[in-house]
């Protein structure tokens, strides 16, 4: 917070993880974590509010440095998976509400290129190439299903975990990071799936790291024989200052 304080924004609004996959594994831990902030940051002058929204499985489709901004990019150009877009309009939507601009229609400026067209401008701005290539993994392995049926488990902190033993992240300050690895994911819950398909993809530039990451996945990615209802809410809650 005293980095974002320092910037001298006039309001914040902060994205709060909740579930397995997140920081805080409780809505009770993340409510009380976000409250704190937004405590902060409006006794530092800044109009502050915070989502909490889940992370029990993964949002989007891909994790990892270089694919992560991968999707982001097909989101701001009027594409991407329903639950990043979904999430993207609720915290732009709320950002202008902070800044007091009201009748702005978030999911337009996504579909008809406005979105794009502000990102490319602000890569520009600061000496970037908006048309720079994303780095690639030099090797791709795939997960797939061992029977028939639907995903009833997609465990967020297992994918992650397997992606950072891919070579997503560091297990120590002084490790490189492959901007390449990470997963692909070809399912979400509750998707029927049969025997032999592909559920993930995995991104390596080494793959003596594929055993490892897989190991991680475990039992994390479970099949159901019968149909499971899934309705994901992505945002639990909003706090205010």
């Amino acid at each position: 917070m005293s980095k974002k304080i320092a910037e001298g924004t006039k309001s914040l609004v902060l994205d709060v993880k909740v579930g397995s996959g997140a920081f805080m594994k409780t809505i009770e831990r993340a409510r009380e974590l976000a409250q704190t902030m937004v405590d902060l940051g409006t006794d530092a002058g800044v109009n502050t509010s915070a989502l909490l929204t889940d992370m029990s499985t993964p949002l989007g489709r891909k994790i990892g440095n270089a694919l992560e901004v991968e999707e982001s990019v097909e989101v701001l150009s009027g594409g991407g998976p329903a639950d990043v877009v979904d999430l993207t309009v609720e915290l732009a939507t709320e950002m202008l509400r902070l800044a007091g601009k009201t009748g702005v229609d978030v999911r337009a400026a996504l579909n008809d290129g406005r979105a794009m067209d502000k990102w490319r401008a602000m890569i520009s701005a600061q000496g970037g190439d908006p048309d720079a290539k994303l780095p690639v993994a030099k090797e791709t392995q795939d997960f797939k299903a061992t029977a028939d049926g639907y995903v009833s488990e997609l465990d967020a902190l297992a994918i992650g975990v397997a992606s950072w033993r891919l070579g997503a992240g560091r297990a120590r300050k002084e490790d490189p990071v492959q901007f390449g690895a990470g997963i692909t994911l070809h399912v979400g819950l509750g998707d029927k799936v049969v025997k032999g398909q592909t559920l993930l993809t995995l991104h390596t530039d080494e793959p003596a790291r594929f055993e490892r990451a897989i190991q991680a996945l475990g039992t994390q990615i479970g099949l159901s024989d019968q149909p499971i209802s899934h309705e994901r809410k992505i945002v639990l809650d909003r706090i205010t200052g």
